[in-house]
């Protein structure tokens, strides 16, 4: 008789109590090693559990809308002839997250492709670090002595506490729909919604978010389009709904200001296409994205403020650098996640770039692979366009938007030449980084895509 194994939820980057929202297989069905078998999706991803074995579905575990963690059993499987379950993936460590910018990949520069992990480890504020003079910091949550007292304390994870406390939501006034009553992050979002919803109606304060008042929005138009012609009907992706209310906090939160500079990448581009030829029996391949992602970090070591969160009345200087790139996928937008580019060459940085685009495209990304990014890239370049304004990804304080490059005529003192300028667009939070530091960060990035020679000073 052949043997029957459980499927087991692998490292899913230190999320617990994650929701099953799809079963992707049924009992009897034949399924390969790695193949999905249910879909889960936390707050910051969507991730499938991939099968640990090639066989027979025997029994599904579980069900859609059951919470699962690391560990949990999600189907019995009899093993096919010769085969054997795969060992378990090492752990990766988990870490704090960011949303995706407001910004599809590309490059002209070459396309890039390919949401955040930062180190569990907790990070200690720089001592003489604060916020700039008179800038607002995230409206705190009111205290008082029920704060302390077991039996009152909302029932919330720690990413749902920094969400409430960004949104200024007092949790103690939420009701969790979770199990046991936890509170979720749709259960955050619909106090806010309802809240909102009363005060556009009757002009009241919003007594369940403090520090700042109320918005007064008008209600959201409510338009029967079929009237006018053929209309349809298409859901968003689950990807589109996280990343849209992450964008959408992100804006209406972050006062945002562009700063926009030119680089002359003439001799880069040269360079680029030289290395491409002498790596090309390597599988290496370059592209443009790969030198932006190493001279942003040589900038991020020296303007380290660049490199920051806020955190309440803190801000939080991180002594690594981590960058993420945002990649177009079939699926949607999605943010993978480079750890420690300061450390890496040129050449690790476009082998790891490529890996994880790939994992992107076939929907493989997982938390960890998303998660920590210090610093974001959005290149359009591929695509088109001059300049633009990408959101900042939370809480992240500065993000890189790059266009596409062009042939232009420059003054060199005698006469005009032809160079290749690209476009860049630097978006950051205004609490934070001030006009002329972000102006230095912009010029300092073209002076040194202009010659690489400068990371070495």
């Amino acid at each position: 008789m052949a043997d029957t194994i459980q499927a087991l939820v692998p490292d899913i980057g230190g999320y617990d109590n994650v929701p099953v929202i799809e079963i992707l297989v049924n009992v009897g069905d034949t399924v390969s090693l790695d193949q999905g078998l249910v879909t889960l999706e936390s707050d910051k991803a969507t991730m499938e559990v991939p099968s640990s074995a090639a066989g027979v579905v025997k029994a599904i575990l579980v069900k859609v809308g059951d919470s699962v963690s690391e560990g949990s059993a999600i189907a019995e499987i009899e093993l096919a002839a010769g085969e054997t379950a795969a060992a378990p993936a090492p752990a990766a460590a988990p870490a704090p997250a960011a949303s995706a910018p407001a910004a599809e990949t590309g490059e002209r520069v070459e396309p890039a492709t390919g949401t955040p992990a930062q180190a569990a480890a907790p990070q200690t504020p720089h001592d003489n670090a604060a916020p700039s003079a008179g800038a607002p910091s995230t409206p705190p949550v009111a205290f008082d002595a029920d704060a302390v007292d077991p039996s009152k304390v909302p029932y919330a994870s720690p990413a749902i506490r920094l969400f409430a406390r960004e949104l200024g939501v007092d949790l103690s006034q939420v009701k969790g729909s979770e199990r046991n009553g936890r509170i979720s992050k749709q259960d955050v979002q619909q106090f806010v919604k309802g809240i909102l919803s009363n005060a556009a109606g009757s002009g009241a304060t919003a007594g369940g978010v403090t520090g700042g008042g109320e918005l007064n929005l008008l209600p959201w138009p409510k338009v029967d389009f079929a009237k006018f012609g053929e209309i349809e009907s298409k859901p968003l992706s689950r990807i589109q709904k996280i990343s849209g209310a992450n964008l959408a906090r992100n804006w209406v939160m972050i006062p945002h200001v562009t700063q926009h500079e030119d680089a002359d990448i003439t001799e880069l581009e040269a360079l680029r296409q030289s290395l491409n030829k002498e790596y090309e029996k390597q599988g290496v391949k370059f592209t443009m994205l790969a030198f932006l992602i190493k001279a942003c970090a040589n900038l991020l070591r020296k303007y380290p403020t660049f490199n920051s969160s806020l955190d309440g009345e803190n801000l939080i200087l991180k002594k690594y650098v981590h960058i993420g790139f945002a990649a177009d996928t079939p699926n949607g937008l999605v943010v993978p996640v480079i750890r420690d580019v300061d450390k890496k060459s040129v050449s690790q940085i476009a082998v790891e770039m490529s890996e994880l685009a790939k994992k992107a495209r076939d929907g493989k990304l997982g938390p960890a692979d998303m998660t920590g990014g210090c610093f974001s890239i959005s290149s359009l370049g591929g695509i088109g366009g001059t300049k633009f304004t990408p959101i900042v990804n939370a809480p992240e304080v500065a993000i890189l938007g790059v266009s596409r490059s062009d042939m232009k005529p420059v003054w060199n003192g005698k006469e005009f030449v032809p160079r290749l300028i690209l476009p860049l667009s630097l978006s950051y939070d205004h609490r934070v980084i001030d006009g002329a530091a972000a102006a230095r960060f912009a010029a300092d990035l073209s002076k040194l895509l202009g010659d690489m020679r400068r990371a070495l000073v």
